[in-house]
C-alpha cells in the first residue's frame, strides 16, 4: 500500500527498518495513517499527541488518540498538553508550542510527522504568495533531524483511504475547514481552481517543483558555508566579523546566504530579503553609511551590522543611538 511503502522507503534511507521511533499523533487521518504505517513498518513505535487546548474537550480528543495508537501498537502513547501564547498570530504560536512539546518528549528519538503531498503544495504556493525565494520554495524536507516527514510523497486521500480500509476513524478538526486561515483557503478553494483552469496534477507538480529545489539550495548552501569560513576574521569575539574581500568577490547568491547564516548564528530573528539586501550594500555599495538594524537583542540594545575597517561587524547598539 502507498503508505507503508512511503515509510518503508523513508525508513531505509533516513534510519532503518527496525529503528525506534516516535510519531507525532493529532488524531487526524494523516498522523493515524501514518502511525499505522510506522507500526508495521518500523521497531517500537511512541506516540505523542500534542493536546494544544484550543478547543472544548480537546484533552477527551488528545485521549482518544493516544488510546488508539495503543491498540495500534505503539510501545507507548503520550498526551502532551500545551499553551498556545507568543507572537505571530494562533497558526504560528500553536506551531511553536506543538515542536518544543515535541522535542521535549522525543527522549533522542526522531519524530515521524504526517506532512502529505497536499501539505507540500500548499508549502509552496505559500512561499510563492510571499515572495521568499527559493528556500520558502523548496518547502518541507523529508528529514532535518530530529524530524521526518515520510508522507511527501502521499496524497491525501491516500491516508484517509488507509484509515477507512483499518476501520480507523480519524477526528475532524474544525480548524481545517476554517476560512480565516489562509492555508484552509488554498486547500479548499485555491488549489482545486488551479486544478481545475491548468488540467490536473498541480498538487504533485508543486511537490516536484520543492524537491528539485531542496537539491539545488543545497549546494548553494554547501558552498555558502565555505565562503563564509572563508570570510571569517578570527579572534574577534563569539560572532566573528566578516571579512568584506572575499563576500565581495563572491556571487550574490552565495553572498546573501553566507551573510544570512551569520546573522542566525549571532541571534538575528530570521532576517528577509529587505535586510539581506541592505547589509549586502555595506559589501559591494558601500559610501561610509550607517549600520543595519537586523532584528534581535534586546528591548533596550537592538543588533546591528555596521562596516569598520574593510569587516562587518555584529554589535548591540542603544536604540537611542539609531541604526
Amino acid at each position: 500500500m502507498v503508505v507503508r511503502r512511503a515509510v518503508r522507503n523513508w525508513l531505509a534511507e533516513y534510519a532503518a527498518p527496525d529503528a525506534d521511533v516516535a510519531v507525532a499523533l493529532s488524531g487526524g487521518a494523516d498522523s493515524l495513517a501514518l502511525t499505522a504505517a510506522t507500526v508495521a513498518e518500523a521497531g517500537a513505535v511512541h506516540a505523542l499527541v500534542v493536546d494544544h487546548q484550543l478547543q472544548p474537550g480537546s484533552g477527551r480528543i488528545a485521549e482518544a488518540a493516544a488510546a488508539a495508537a495503543l491498540e495500534l501498537g505503539c510501545a507507548s502513547s503520550t498526551v502532551l498538553p500545551v499553551e498556545v501564547t507568543g507572537p505571530g498570530g494562533m497558526e504560528a504560536a500553536a506551531r511553536a508550542a506543538r515542536y518544543a512539546a515535541l522535542d521535549g518528549a522525543r527522549a533522542g528519538r526522531e519524530v515521524l510527522l504526517g506532512h502529505t503531498l497536499d501539505d507540500q503544495a500548499e508549502t509552496v504556493l505559500l512561499g510563492l504568495a510571499r515572495g521568499s525565494g527559493p528556500r520558502s520554495l523548496r518547502g518541507m524536507a523529508p528529514h532535518t533531524p530530529p524530524w521526518g516527514r515520510p508522507l511527501l510523497s502521499v496524497r491525501r486521500t491516500d491516508t484517509v483511504r488507509l484509515c477507512a480500509e483499518l476501520n480507523l476513524q480519524p477526528h475532524v478538526d474544525p480548524h481545517n475547514s476554517a476560512p480565516e486561515f489562509t492555508r484552509v483557503r488554498l486547500r479548499h478553494e485555491v488549489l482545486p481552481l488551479l486544478e481545475d483552469v491548468l488540467g490536473g496534477g498541480v498538487a504533485e507538480a508543486l511537490a516536484r517543483t520543492a524537491a528539485q529545489l531542496h537539491e539545488d539550495t543545497a549546494v548553494l548552501d554547501d558552498l555558502a558555508a565555505e565562503l563564509l569560513t572563508t570570510a571569517r576574521t578570527p579572534g574577534t569575539g563569539p560572532h566573528p566579523d566578516l571579512d568584506v574581500h572575499p563576500l565581495t568577490a563572491a556571487p550574490a547568491a552565495l553572498r546573501r546566504r553566507a551573510i544570512r547564516s551569520w546573522l542566525l548564528a549571532a541571534g538575528a530573528r530570521a532576517p528577509g530579503d529587505a535586510t539581506l539586501r541592505a547589509v549586502e550594500t555595506l559589501v559591494v555599495r558601500w559610501r561610509g553609511q550607517g549600520a543595519v538594524a537586523v532584528g534581535g537583542g534586546t528591548p533596550a540594545r537592538r543588533l546591528v551590522v555596521a562596516r569598520e575597517h574593510g569587516r562587518l561587524t555584529l554589535r548591540l547598539r542603544g536604540r537611542a543611538d539609531g541604526a
